[in-house]
């Protein structure tokens, strides 16, 4: 099955033109086998685009306007359909194909029955999953707990005595001694 993109080469809206960019792109990126069709240059893709999109999802003029996604002949939809799949992980669903092996896609519809309700089986892996989760991250508050015990442990005698030692500077001596500092930058910038 081939995916058919209806699109416009030569329009004038930059706006037609980002969708059909956006929806060509990411067949392109995902290995989607797609075909661009243009009606613009093409009447007879223009007349069966025209005549094979739905009535309901036509606009009010009765023109639809591309980018019109179908797979050979079944009707998918435009881009605003088209973005709302991808956005919801549905978009192998939207375009009648079956999800490749691994994809998040795959995942839910071989995990859910036919009613939409979650499996047993998938239920259990699942929690599972999410306990073994839920250690691993109690593993880490720990770690981190420790860490900042670690980090925020008293000063030793050794060192509150240090301190104590040194005599603290006044504010006037502060400012001279960033005044020093930034003379001896100047003139190293002017030796450059």
């Amino acid at each position: 099955m081939v995916i058919k993109v209806f699109v416009a080469t030569s329009s004038g809206s930059t706006a037609i033109k980002k969708k059909q960019q956006e929806v060509v792109g990411f067949l392109a990126a995902n290995k989607i086998d797609f075909k661009e069709l243009d009606i613009a240059c093409d009447e007879d893709n223009r007349k069966w685009m025209r005549e094979n999109v739905p009535g309901e999802k036509k606009p009010q003029n009765g023109i639809p306007l591309p980018p019109q996604i179908f797979n050979e002949e079944q009707y998918c939809g435009d881009f605003d359909s088209f973005f709302c799949a991808k956005e919801e992980n549905i978009i192998y669903s939207f375009l009648g194909l079956a999800p490749p092996p691994g994809s998040k896609e795959g995942w839910i519809t071989e995990e859910t029955v036919p009613n939409g309700e979650v499996s047993e089986e998938h239920k259990s892996a699942e929690d599972t999953e999410i306990a073994d989760v839920i250690e691993e991250n109690e593993e880490h508050t720990e770690d981190n707990v420790a860490a900042v015990a670690d980090s925020t442990e008293e000063p030793t005698v050794e060192q509150q005595e240090e301190a104590e030692e040194q005599p603290e500077q006044t504010e006037e001596e502060n400012e001279a001694q960033e005044e020093e500092e930034e003379e001896a930058e100047e003139e190293e910038e002017e030796e450059s």
